[in-house]
């Protein structure tokens, strides 16, 4: 007997599950392929807990460990919850530990850790960024952490599939970031609420694998349990790229005739660049409605907006030009990798020679770690949240932009559509 069409979120549970099926609604225990935590999310919070239970680490070659939130250490705080991860990353022995090489989104990915059919968890609620690789991956609590750090299972319901068709090619200076900040101003911060969020159409297939991952990455902030895109060539060669070479494709994409809960669809062409008002992400609206808003500070940074493409957005407004007086624009690369890639291709130096001020990589102003947003400034971020004190200040007014919205801030010293300055 044929099985019946299933999503690619059911297909992944499924695997996962050990069954052949598996339908929205069901409660069923899945078997976790990896575990991702970093050091404001893991060691810290699990170690007590393990102690306190008398338990151990079921399988440490699971277990990812990045060093990102509070790198480089800045006060004695910070040393002690990163000495704290160090140490216990030892003890446990954990074999995949990542120090200050990235943002845990990005550097996952990039270091060969994730591959189309995989199962994972993470300590972040960014977590889903990994589905833009086919895997099914989510963010859980300290709480489920720790379950899932003893016994190597997790359970779950089995979430109805949310599709966003993207339908033509985004036009120049128009990006993931923008898609995903008009399809939460469209369906709201709870417009996702414990489903999967699968991603197709032309506009996702014509993108590279960080824009899918931003995508994936801001499911989050429609309270989505997970963001997918369907595996292609353009997954199984970025995986080449970075040493991952046993990839199967076949089986990971919904079926024809699978039922969805719902599908929203985005004419990617007619899409003009996004800006989000403080102090919520679902507060988008086309970047002309707050034209002309003056800024002082412009922060190109985070997992969603400091990927070597994002830079090289960046870069392509700037290049040849000087941001204006009295703006601050920061660039905190999301990896050493990316950053190191942009050296090459001269993005850093055009970003430099603009007048950017180049920070360390890791979560930085982006998670509120290092002070770097002053209190009563306007900043315009291509971080994936605006919450109110989320980057420091409690009184600064964030907006959210695309990379090439910032940089193109940046340069005038207000709130510009990319468009007017891109050549």
């Amino acid at each position: 007997m044929r099985a019946a069409p299933a999503t690619l979120a059911e297909k992944l549970i499924a695997r996962a599950a050990g069954r052949q099926t598996v339908r929205p609604g069901e409660y069923v225990d899945c078997e976790v392929d990896l575990a991702m935590f970093h050091d404001s999310s893991g060691p810290r919070r699990l170690a007590p807990m393990l102690e306190a239970l008398g338990a151990r680490v079921r399988d440490p070659s699971k277990l990812v460990l990045v060093m990102d939130h509070y790198v480089p250490e800045q006060d004695d705080e910070s040393r002690r919850i990163v000495r704290i991860a160090r140490d216990w990353a030892a003890e446990a022995g954990l074999t995949r530990v990542h120090d200050s090489i990235g943002i845990c989104h990005v550097v996952l990915p990039q270091q060969g850790h994730l591959r189309p059919g995989m199962f994972c968890v993470g300590g972040d609620s960014h977590s889903p960024t990994g589905g833009a690789f086919g895997a099914y991956m989510f963010g859980i609590g300290a709480t489920e952490m720790l379950g899932v750090t003893v016994t190597g299972r997790i359970w779950l319901r089995v979430p109805e599939t949310l599709r966003v068709r993207l339908d033509g090619r985004l036009a120049d200076g128009v990006s993931a970031k923008d898609v995903m900040l008009a399809l939460i101003g469209r369906l709201g911060m709870n417009g996702g609420a414990y489903r999967a969020v699968e991603f197709d159409g032309d506009g996702v297939a014509a993108m590279g694998m960080a824009e899918r991952m931003t995508l994936c990455n801001m499911t989050a902030e429609l309270g989505a349990q997970v963001g997918l895109v369907a595996p292609d060539a353009v997954t199984v060669a970025w995986l080449a790229e970075h040493g991952v070479t046993d990839v199967e494709v076949g089986p990971w994409h919904t079926d024809r005739g699978a039922p969805v809960d719902e599908e929203q669809v985005l004419d990617a062409a007619a899409l003009a660049p996004q800006v989000a008002l403080p102090h919520s992400p679902a507060n988008a609206r086309p970047v002309g409605e707050s034209a002309g808003t003056p800024i002082q500070v412009a922060y190109v940074g985070a997992c969603t907006g400091a990927k070597l493409e994002d830079l090289q957005a960046a870069a392509r407004v700037l290049r040849g030009a000087r941001i204006a007086a009295g703006v601050d624009l920061m660039v905190a690369p999301a990896s050493l990798a990316d950053a190191a890639a942009a050296e090459r291709d001269g993005t850093m130096r055009a970003l430099r020679e603009a007048g950017a001020r180049l920070l360390p990589t890791g979560c930085g102003a982006c998670a509120g770690y290092g002070g770097q947003i002053p209190a009563g400034s306007t900043v315009i971020s291509s971080t994936a949240r605006n919450f109110r004190g989320r980057m420091g200040a409690d009184d600064a007014r964030v907006f959210l932009g695309s990379p090439y919205t910032v940089a193109a801030s940046a340069l005038r010293g207000a709130i510009t559509d990319p468009r007017e300055v891109m050549s």
